[in-house]
Order: structure tokens, then sequence, then C-alpha cells
């Protein structure tokens, strides 16, 4: 490997690309001299070993990355062992950064206890702190998500944001705000990271209050063609669920009380099913009492045209529009949804 990246050293100039190299510096302890470390590299949604390096007797090992577009060099590294951690190391052009990493085996954690040229890597040692005090004391797992929006809101111009902030993916709708504010701070700075690039496009497909809400047409149970906006002049509940969704199923029989309750006022349900096996999502419908006709699905799971088009990324998730076609809510369940209703119809 580092043969290669000599000769890749001395080829560049030669091409008229400047190549700009970044230096790391590790500092292994709790793991024997001698052990191999291999270096990830990203392709597609996985981290690919493309490197092993061996750690001299003091448990030190160095890379040099060439970044060829000015871009940040992003991988992680791994023991080779089963169910090794991975710690994620993040260089931007130039960077000489040096780390102290510790191998904690009784908890399987690799924690960095020191830092030195890099804030992004100094960001990310403050996670690995949150992860060590989970894996020494579990009772501490609760209290994450709050350590790690601190951690990200109060760095959110490191680039090491754009990925942190991952963390809360499955809870997009919920933490759309600390997106936001990670999307506004990076971009400027980092608009072509694939990481900011995530982000912006999460951020993105969140359709805002008072806008108008996207035209859905899928196919119901029939095979016939239903428009969310043929329900125009009615508060309209968008409902993304999917019959393997407990939570979904469990929220079921609220949003048909509500339904029994306020559709003669002008309250319909469109109903767009995440599952991909008819027979398991026409079975839900009727075991679940779904009586409204506004049921459609293509069948494509995640891959659903209709959730992608609202930027669904978990579920259950509701949208509620409003008479004219507006956006007036996100992910109102169980009483809010209820209260939403009753400010709108009335007792």
């Amino acid at each position: 490997m580092r043969k290669l990246l000599t000769i890749l050293a001395v080829l560049l100039p030669l091409t008229g690309i400047v190549a700009q190299k970044s230096t790391l510096n590790c500092t292994f302890t709790g793991i024997g001299d001698g052990t191999k470390v291999m270096v990830c590299e990203p392709q597609g949604n996985r981290l690919v070993p493309t490197d092993t390096l061996t750690l001299d007797a003091k448990g030190r090992v160095k890379l040099e990355r060439y970044s060829t577009d000015g871009g940040a060099q992003f991988f992680a590294l791994a023991l080779t062992r089963a169910q090794s951690p991975l710690l994620h190391v993040l260089l931007l052009p130039k960077e000489k950064v040096t780390m102290d990493i510790n191998y904690d085996e009784a908890h399987n954690v690799m924690q960095i206890t020191k830092v030195r040229g890099s804030e992004n890597m100094e960001m990310y040692r403050r996670y690995t702190d949150i992860m060590a005090g989970v894996a020494a004391d579990p009772s501490l797992q609760s209290a994450m998500p709050q350590a790690m929006e601190a951690l990200i809101r109060n760095n959110s111009r490191q680039l090491m944001s754009a990925f942190l902030v991952t963390y809360f993916e499955s809870a997009f709708d919920e933490y759309y705000d600390l997106y936001k504010t990670v999307r506004d701070s990076t971009i400027a700075n980092y608009g072509n990271n694939d990481f900011v690039k995530h982000v912006d496009s999460k951020v993105r497909s969140v359709i805002a209050n008072g806008t108008e809400a996207p035209d859905i047409v899928m196919a119901d149970r029939d095979g016939q063609l239903r428009r969310l906006s043929d329900l125009r002049g009615k508060v309209v509940l968008i409902d993304f669920w999917a019959s393997w969704c407990r939570p979904c199923r469990a929220e079921n029989p609220n949003v048909v009380r509500l339904y029994h309750r306020f559709h003669d006022k002008g309250f319909e349900v469109f109903s767009v099913s995440l599952d991909n096996n008819r027979e398991a999502w026409l079975k839900a419908i009727d075991a679940d009492g779904l009586v409204w006709l506004n049921h459609v699905s293509d069948l494509r799971g995640w891959s659903s045209a209709g959730g992608r088009l609202y930027g669904i990324s978990s579920i259950p998730a509701t949208v509620l529009v409003d008479r004219d076609g507006k956006v007036l809510a996100r992910n109102l369940r169980g009483p809010q949804l209820e209260h939403k209703l009753i400010e709108i119809f009335g007792q």
C-alpha cells in the first residue's frame, strides 16, 4: 500500500492534477503490538476492507491519503477480529492528524482519548466518549439521543456533523430541525460532500405546512387509480402505514374511531401502504376495520411512490391536509390528532 501511494504521488503531477496529502498517525492501547488494523472504504452502502496495516512495537500506525478533487477523505478502521467495532475517520485535505485510541476489550469499544490537528475528529472523539459511556453503563442508553443532539448542534459547522446526524435517520421527522441546522451550517463550505448532499436531500423532501400537498395517484386494492386531489374540499389524513408495522397497527383503532366521529363533517383518510405483500396488506385492512375506500399501494415497500413523494423514512407517518389541499400538520397521532380535528370541526 505504501509503495502504491508513493507511485501515486509521483505520477499525479505528470497528469496536471495536484494531489493534496492528508496524514493520520494513530497510537493504540489495549491491544498488543503486531495487531493488524483494517482500512475500510465506503462502497455504495457498505464499508469494504481495502488494506491491512500492522501496529509497531509501540502500537503506532501511519496512513497517508491523497485527494485529487479537494474533497474530504472518509474511511473506517477496524481490528482483524470478529465483531470488531468501527472507528470512522474524516480527514480534510492537507490535514496532519494524530490520535490516541484505546480499545476496551471488555466492552468491545474503541474510544479516542486524544486528538490533535482536526476539529472534525475532535467532534468524533466526543461521540466515542458517549458510546463508551453507554457500553460501560447501559442505563445511559436512554440519555444518548439527547447527548447526540447536543453534540451535533454545538458542532453543526463541522463536516462530521453531516455524518453523525444520520444517527437519527429512522426518526427523521422528529429531528427535521436538527437536519436542517446541519444542512444550513455545512452546505456553503461542503456542498459537494456526499453526506451533506444526503442531509440536503432529506431536508428538501419535507413539505412545509401551508404548501400544497403533492398529488398522490396510485392504484387501490381493485387496481383502480385513486387521486388524493379528488378529495379536495375534505380534510384528509394521509396515513403512511404497513401491515408489518406494529406501531401502525396499534394506532389504527384510533384512526378508525376518529374517522367515524368526524367523517360526516368532512373528514377522510387516504391510506398509503408500504407493504410489498398484497395478501398481508388486504388482510390487515379487514382485520383492523379500516372501512374507508381510499387504500392505495404499489406494493414496493420503502420504494413506494407515495412514500418517496413525501420523503417518508419511517412509519407510522401522517400528513393532515386541509380542504384547499394545503398541508396543515405532519405526524399527528393519538390525542394530538384528535385535538386538531376538534379544532377544525368542533366538538
